[in-house]
């Protein structure tokens, strides 16, 4: 059991391995028992470091045995070298973006629509990156380094995170199940990911510790860093609700209901706040709208957005185009899987890693269905669900345990040999 307010876990018969406890050993223990014993022994940091590390070395015998079968692509010759493989598709941009900065006219196809731009990409990260860089390394590399060090950090928030819901050999499987999923593999490659995993997973623990100045820091550097973070506004304005309606036993007194509302406006005010940046910039008020519809538009043509018809749009398009159904049986097959998935986050069992994590995977849920447009890229957009992982881990079973990591270390070969891997022609982008 964990005391949610002094973050502290006590022990039960069903974690009989505190850091505390003395171990004898003697003659008797069998080998496998005394190492098993020792490593309940090392501090909890040292731990999930290990498991981290085993995971993304895993992950690193895939991407070497992918990069040896690479034939020449955009980015590099036949063969590339393991940095130069881990910096293919957008992970560019972001080096554009500190080479060339951000356009202030926006570029137009031929036919006169918007043109994809480095406004889809914000600049936190390659600002970090370009500052490891003065150091001398290439930017390949660097831009590696922060993926990989963001990835280790909000590991460890994580498990800070799930600890106070969870047992410790159940948050520990939770790391590790964040550590394999099937595109954690993002946590070592050229992208903005891993350092939102961290600043998500520190949101949600400074949102369960109710720390709403460092909360409101925390989410306008998220902000700026990888969009979502009006989805996390609108976890805190319903929290505001929950809080005030359930203070007869859970007391909100104006004090705290002023915090709560200002975090919930602040995370909103900066997750508009790049579309203000591009409109200043470029003089379009649309330019940042614009510039992610540029990358839909290769499927379904120039088209206005619309809130929630993106799943409807990619729905018909790639049931008629790629499987050869109708457009009333393509809507129908998205308007099931929103049901289902409405039903799965209506399960009681997802509030075990607490109700303020629930609602960020619900807000979340919301926030992609009525913008995001279903393609390649949707799993790791689907990936700051991350927490969903605290319910897989609550079952102790070693055979469900051992072959859900199996399952997911497949996934991930599967997701980087249909998305990284570059063959010519390939449109599927991670």
């Amino acid at each position: 059991m964990v005391d949610r307010r002094t973050d502290t876990v006590s022990v039960s018969a069903q974690n009989p391995e505190p850091a505390t406890r003395s171990i004898q050993f003697s003659p008797g223990v069998w080998a496998v028992d005394a190492i098993r014993q020792r490593w309940w022994l090392l501090p909890w940091w040292a731990r999930v470091i290990v498991v981290a590390v085993a995971a993304r070395l895993v992950s690193t015998v895939f991407l070497l045995i992918l990069a040896a079968q690479q034939p020449a692509s955009f980015w590099t010759g036949a063969q590339p070298d393991y940095f130069s493989f881990a910096n293919f598709w957008d992970a560019g941009w972001y080096q554009r973006i500190v080479t060339h900065g951000y356009p202030t006219t926006l570029p137009l196809k031929p036919d006169g629509t918007v043109a994809e731009s480095a406004w889809a990409f914000l600049p936190i990260y390659p600002v970090i990156v370009n500052a490891l860089t003065l150091t001398g390394l290439p930017w390949n590399t660097a831009s590696v380094i922060i993926a990989v060090a963001a990835g280790f950090a909000a590991t460890l928030v994580f498990y800070r995170l799930l600890i106070r819901y969870l047992a410790e050999d159940q948050a520990l499987y939770g790391v590790l199940l964040f550590q394999v999923a099937p595109v954690s593999v993002i946590m070592q490659l050229g992208y903005a990911e891993s350092l939102t995993f961290l600043l998500i997973a520190a949101s949600l623990l400074l949102f369960v510790t109710r720390q709403w100045g460092w909360l409101m820091l925390v989410v306008t550097v998220w902000s700026f860093t990888r969009p979502g973070s009006l989805a996390f506004a609108l976890a805190l304005g319903l929290y505001w609700f929950w809080r005030f309606f359930t203070r007869r036993t859970d007391e909100f007194g104006w004090s705290e209901r002023g915090w709560v509302a200002l975090s919930a406006f602040v995370a909103g005010a900066t997750g508009l706040a790049w579309s203000v940046v591009a409109w200043i910039r470029t003089g379009s008020p649309s330019a940042y709208v614009d510039t992610e519809l540029a990358w839909r538009s290769s499927y379904i043509g120039d088209h206005d957005f619309v809130p929630f018809a993106p799943w409807f749009q990619s729905g018909v398009w790639w049931g008629t185009n790629q499987f050869g159904w109708s457009t009333t049986f393509s809507i129908v097959a998205v308007a099931t899987l929103v049901v289902l998935w409405v039903v799965v986050l209506a399960q009681p069992v997802l509030q075990r890693t607490g109700r303020e994590v629930w609602l960020w995977l619900g807000c979340y849920s919301l926030y992609l269905f009525a913008v995001f447009f279903p393609q390649s890229s949707t799993f790791r957009l689907l990936a700051p669900l991350f927490p969903l992982v605290g319910v897989l881990a609550l079952p102790r079973n070693r055979w469900y345990r051992g072959l859900l990591v199996i399952l997911f270390l497949v996934l991930q070969w599967w997701w980087l040999t249909i998305t990284w891997v570059w063959s010519r022609g390939d449109w599927t982008p991670p």
